[in-house]
């Protein structure tokens, strides 16, 4: 792989982590409600899902998800309504600054916030057309493949926990400043809605 096109797929990469959809408004959204530390767990399921896919597009199993129209759907529609549940959760979520969490609930929340990120991004078809469609683009077949895919995989972890991370900082801090009970119930509000929005455009998330 010439150096050139890996520099072009980190291009491409920042690009697309930066531009708002399922797994930035997650972020986000966990950032708001619950702070930046806690963000960071929903960055690592979204990266983990990411990793999975990075190993489909190896295989002949993205492109068999990609090509059938029911399997499509049906992730898209699962995607979609899962983004709407939380938003509603979340939108309707009570305020909990007063309760201080014990440690072993604030690590079950965690791992919540992880698990969530991970299934999320599994059940987000966008993230499967990048893998099946976009990333072909940068493999040079007369090479090993199974490198290259290793290569642009870590790179594309890096850039894009770099960006979630970047993200969750800048919107944790709303809640480290202005932390109320009254202000925890906007945030609450304005995450759920970031969620729900996101719902929506995922389901109307065309093939093309």
């Amino acid at each position: 792989m010439k150096w050139e096109v890996w520099l072009l797929f980190v291009v491409t990469e920042a690009v697309l982590s930066m531009t708002p959809g399922p797994a930035v408004l997650y972020v986000l959204s966990q950032a708001i409600r619950r702070g930046p530390a806690k963000s960071v767990w929903g960055s690592w399921g979204i990266l983990s899902a990411n990793a999975m896919y990075f190993v489909l597009s190896a295989t002949s199993l993205g492109a068999v998800i990609v090509t059938s129209y029911k399997l499509f759907f049906l992730m898209k529609w699962l995607g979609a309504a899962y983004l709407v549940y939380l938003g509603i959760a979340s939108f309707l979520g009570k305020s909990s600054v007063m309760p201080l969490p014990e440690a072993g609930s604030n690590f079950r929340s965690s791992s919540r916030i992880l698990r969530d990120g991970f299934f999320l991004q599994a059940a987000n078809p966008k993230a499967l057309l990048f893998f099946t469609a976009i990333l072909p683009q940068f493999i040079d077949a007369r090479h090993n493949v199974a490198f290259q895919i290793f290569v642009l995989g870590i790179s594309s972890i890096v850039v894009e926990f770099a960006i979630l991370f970047t993200y969750g900082q800048l919107a944790g801090r709303l809640v480290v400043t202005a932390r109320s009970p009254r202000f925890e119930k906007l945030t609450n509000r304005i995450a759920g809605s970031l969620l729900i929005g996101a719902g929506v455009g995922l389901a109307r998330l065309r093939r093309t």
